[in-house]
């Protein structure tokens, strides 16, 4: 039986004839890394390879590794594989990873969306034979409004409770929603303040985006300086002695589950903002109907309930299981675990 190009294995995605991974979960010689966020680009590796714009991201997160970087649609070659990294849409710097070897191409998402962000380079279609999908919302109930509605929302309501005389507090993942929320807000209203891990990621990602001006909040910030103004900070410090002396505050949280009823009420949450950085349903289903794939491959998310759907569309399609949490990865609580500003 003919050895698949890219096999599951319990380190990883796996190319035998180039002895390489994809995204590995545990430490490899040499590993291909489509994005920055920590359930798919971890400590451990010897060799790293990704795309130029994830450099910096994958430094300041992991320290100093070795690392290769790469342009767009630049192939490389790995023992007689050939290799390239298209943008993916997911955040600054997230790649698919094209892999074609005697004429048969895989193509491996990691995490994508199809909607410009205008901060991450926007998806780029690839057409191939196995397309290897995350599937994060991969349920009918998940259909995303477009975000130029959702950044009226957010800055209408910003702009509500300065009126009011109170704080907006807004949570998104330090590295990706945190920067696409900034990008988006309405400077005019008031001032920004960034939580210390958003604020140091942002940082690192300025020479590539113009982001506006932000505020870093220290021990030494005034209460009634952040008063009527909005606080970006990461989901972690919801409920935390840190985020108390803003009171008054109301806050809201920028995630694709708050389409789901109730999403707010169990997190305790004001108001909800349904902004993914991920496919909705309907870009899930585009998107595998443009590369021409006949084989599906779901590995995170709604895997069981979308593959078998796609088979009924008539795709070759299944399941496996990695570690990657999709956009659980906001729930991740080790980059505020030191709350020292």
């Amino acid at each position: 039986m003919k050895t698949p190009l890219l096999q599951f294995t319990s380190r990883g995605i796996y190319c035998e004839e180039a002895r390489v991974y994809l995204d590995p979960w545990k430490p490899v010689d040499k590993a291909i890394i489509s994005h920055g966020h920590a359930d798919h680009s971890r400590w451990g590796h010897k060799q790293y390879i990704t795309h130029h714009r994830n450099v910096p991201i994958i430094k300041h997160r992991l320290g100093d590794v070795i690392i290769t970087s790469k342009e767009w649609g630049e192939t490389f070659s790995i023992n007689g594989v050939k290799f390239s990294l298209h943008p993916a849409g997911h955040i600054i710097g997230s790649s698919q990873i094209r892999v074609e070897y005697k004429g048969e191409v895989w193509v491996f998402t990691g995490d994508y969306k199809l909607e410009d962000d205008g901060v991450a380079t926007p998806y780029e279609n690839i057409k191939c034979h196995t397309f290897i999908t995350e599937c994060t919302f991969g349920l009918p109930a998940f259909l995303w409004t477009p975000q130029k509605e959702v950044f009226n929302d957010i800055n209408n309501w910003w702009a509500e409770n300065k009126a009011n005389g109170q704080t907006s507090i807004l949570f998104g993942y330090s590295l990706g929603k945190a920067q696409r929320l900034l990008k988006h807000l309405d400077p005019s209203i008031g001032k920004i303040y960034t939580h210390g891990a958003v604020e140091n990621m942002t940082e690192v990602l300025r020479s590539l985006v113009a982001f506006p001006k932000t505020e870093l909040i220290t021990r030494d910030t005034k209460k009634e300086a952040i008063k009527g103004n909005i606080v970006i900070a990461p989901p972690s410090t919801h409920g935390s002695t840190w985020i108390r002396k803003m009171t008054p505050f109301l806050t809201a949280s920028a995630s694709g589950w708050m389409a789901f009823r109730g999403a707010r009420r169990r997190r305790a949450i004001d108001k909800g903002f349904v902004l993914s950085d991920h496919c909705d349903w309907s870009e899930l289903l585009t998107a595998i109907k443009d590369t021409g794939a006949q084989k599906i491959i779901c590995t995170h998310g709604y895997t069981e309930i979308f593959s078998k759907y796609l088979r009924g569309l008539g795709y070759d399609a299944r399941t496996e299981e990695t570690q990657y949490e999709g956009e659980l990865a906001e729930l991740n609580t080790s980059e505020t675990s030191t709350l020292s500003v």
